[in-house]
């Protein structure tokens, strides 16, 4: 993955999350506010109608104003003007509060004028006694504001609020396990790509350590091969063209690696030029025909289409993507490889099409085949060598220069590859204007 691609990945994931962190905590926030209002309104509203009912028990009329105080966030004052009775009063609370569904633990405690002080009347849970041994209760502080009054003060206020708000709560929860996955996932990211770019760089550094090696069995191969006694010996000169033969194979695998490491480091420079693609087509079929010739097959052509046809093109790569296409052709043939490249136009559009008789690939893998060292599984059995390089090379060669590639295939019933220069005509006819 390019540097590029996770530094958007990272840049968009977190925008993303601040944006949805921020308008969860707003939700949050806005429910608490939004619940914390509804409570007080529901005990504004009980501890006047529990006055009102105390006003009209004792025949007495209640204050013009002022009647219900809220001193604290859970403390409550009631000014009253009669005596008050704290056993009425406790079933008063109870039932006005149950009424609005406040089943919330409450304590009050009435104001007695004679001692100057606060008469503890009781509390009243609504949960098991044990829950509530750690609360702070009994201490109901006075008011210098009235004369005779009752308080009221809910110890479990924050709780009952919490317990409203269980599902928000739930579904912050679950964002922060969103969160700590991203940074989990982001971090298992980083550490991969600082692998992948170590085991690249090992690649790239053993591959270009390759070069001088190969090209010394290169000079010794051609020299043994040019010397007299070799030739003479039938024996040592077959030795000295598999030497030859197989330098030749291993530093083209050299050289596709390195081509690809520029690829993807996004130094990959196209020299562009015209080029006739007939001219490229002739020299790459008169080699594939010899080499089907030897296996008994067969090659068939159709270049009616290319005649005269310039495309812009590097020809350098366009040339190791055409005879990797045609040299996958005949090595995934299993016997009497017949192969066919076609050229057609249409309208604005060039299409050359290389299809075989091979043995086809399933539709399962088919998703896959142009993907870097990938290989279709054979289990142990390799009949056909190779890094898996090749495909993936004639992809990004054919992104680079703006080219659709298309592969169609079953098992059994061969393989027919596409590539559509549809892009690239555009720039011809312009040239050939020119």
């Amino acid at each position: 993955m390019q540097n590029a691609v996770i530094r958007w990945v990272v840049i968009l994931g977190a925008v993303a999350l601040v944006g949805i962190i921020g308008i969860q905590s707003y939700w949050v926030m806005t429910t608490w506010d939004l619940n914390e209002e509804e409570f007080n309104k529901k005990v504004n509203l009980a501890l006047y109608r529990v006055a009102n009912k105390l006003a009209d028990i004792n025949d007495a009329e209640l204050p013009s104003r002022d009647v219900v105080k809220q001193r604290t966030t859970n403390y409550w004052i009631v000014n009253m003007a009669v005596e008050i009775d704290a056993k009425l009063l406790e079933y008063l609370l109870q039932s006005e509060l149950e009424e609005r569904t406040l089943n919330v633990d409450f304590e009050y405690a009435v104001f007695d004028c004679h001692t100057d002080e606060m008469v503890y009347g009781g509390y009243c849970s609504y949960t098991p006694e044990g829950e509530i041994k750690n609360l702070d209760l009994g201490d109901l502080p006075k008011d210098k504001e009235f004369t005779y009054y009752f308080g009221v003060k809910f110890p479990g206020r924050t709780g009952f609020l919490f317990d409203k708000m269980q599902l928000i709560l739930f579904l912050s929860a679950i964002l922060l396990i969103t969160i700590l996955f991203f940074a989990y996932a982001m971090w298992v990211i980083l550490r991969q790509k600082r692998l992948s770019e170590m085991q690249k760089d090992f690649i790239n550094n053993m591959t270009h350590e390759f070069k001088t090696p190969l090209s010394t069995i290169k000079i010794a191969a051609g020299v043994f091969l040019n010397d007299e006694r070799v030739k003479a010996d039938a024996r040592l000169h077959r030795y000295a063209t598999i030497i030859q033969e197989q330098n030749q194979r291993l530093n083209k695998q050299v050289e596709k690696v390195l081509q690809l490491a520029s690829v993807e480091k996004g130094n990959l420079e196209l020299k562009k030029e015209k080029v006739e693609l007939q001219e490229i087509l002739d020299a790459l079929l008169s080699s594939t025909r010899m080499r089907l010739e030897e296996q008994g097959g067969e090659l068939s052509t159709d270049l009616e289409a290319v005649s005269g046809v310039f495309i812009m093109a590097d020809r350098l790569h366009l040339t190791n993507i055409l005879y990797s296409l045609l040299d996958n052709a005949i090595k995934y043939c299993q016997e009497n490889p017949q192969i066919s490249v076609r050229v057609a136009k249409e309208k604005n559009m060039i299409q050359l099409s290389i299809q075989d008789n091979g043995i086809g690939i399933s539709p399962a893998y088919q998703g896959r085949i142009f993907d870097k060292f990938y290989r279709i599984p054979t289990g142990n059995v390799h009949n056909v060598k190779g890094f898996g390089l090749g495909l993936y090379y004639v992809r990004r060669i054919c992104q680079a220069h703006g080219w659709s590639i298309q592969l169609e295939s079953d098992v059994g019933q061969g393989t027919t590859v596409k590539i559509n220069f549809g892009q690239a005509l555009k720039i011809r006819q312009q040239a050939v204007a020119q």
